[in-house]
């Protein structure tokens, strides 16, 4: 499937992205990818946070739809639910790995937890982009390789000044690149956490038998 996703579609995928832009809930979510399903107390006692945080951020997951709940015995388990944070947690070990020569990241298997400044630092990358205008503009990026404003106009309907802006703004904050030919600007997608989220949505997207359970 070459086309962007259905405008209610990419906004439900807008809200999921935007709880994960959160620190905390980034954390949460990395330490249920790499030990599985977990009860709010290992969770507090392995992040060392107060328990009713983290208690209210994974409320607030479960209701974004990134976790789900099971019941053993007396004990609720929280565990991952979406596509979207394993798969980016694939993508942002590597980028730890190549920034500190650290050999064991760049594997798609290896899991263990990154040093808590980076996870912070790659919660507030993904609330730069975490909006729905943006992330249009980048899922057409993602499609076509490289475009020029023209063209991701036409195709997000938006309004040249709001995609003018944002395209700046995705520039500045190193998500997208552009060069000159003549009088046209070109931009194109960088490699990243931003890039990868878009292809982890399309591809849960285009998995579905019924759209409908998006």
């Amino acid at each position: 499937m070459n086309k962007q996703l259905p405008p209610e579609i990419m906004k439900k995928a807008v809200l999921g992205i935007s709880y994960i832009a959160h620190p905390l809930r980034l954390r949460i979510l990395e330490y249920l990818d790499v030990n599985g399903a977990s009860s709010v107390s290992s969770i507090t006692k392995a992040l060392e946070e107060e328990q009713v945080i983290i208690s209210q951020s994974l409320k607030k997951l479960r209701e974004a739809n990134l976790v789900k709940t099971e019941r053993r015995g007396l004990f609720i388990y929280y565990k991952i639910h979406e596509e979207y944070p394993a798969s980016i947690f694939v993508c942002i070990r590597k980028l730890f790995g190549y920034m500190t020569n650290n050999f064991y990241f760049l594997s798609d298997n290896y899991k263990a937890l990154l040093p808590k400044d980076y996870t912070t630092m790659v919660a507030n990358r993904i609330k730069l982009f975490a909006n729905y205008d943006k992330m249009r503009i980048l899922e057409y990026l993602v499609l076509h390789e490289e475009s020029n404003v023209s063209d991701i106009i036409s195709a997000i309907e938006s309004s040249q000044l709001k995609v003018s802006q944002y395209l700046k703004r995705l520039r500045d904050d190193g998500f997208v690149t552009a060069r000159r030919d003549g009088r046209f600007i070109y931009y194109k997608i960088t490699s990243g956490v931003h890039k990868t989220a878009i292809e982890c949505i399309r591809k849960r997207y285009n998995n579905l038998k019924n759209k409908a359970d998006f």
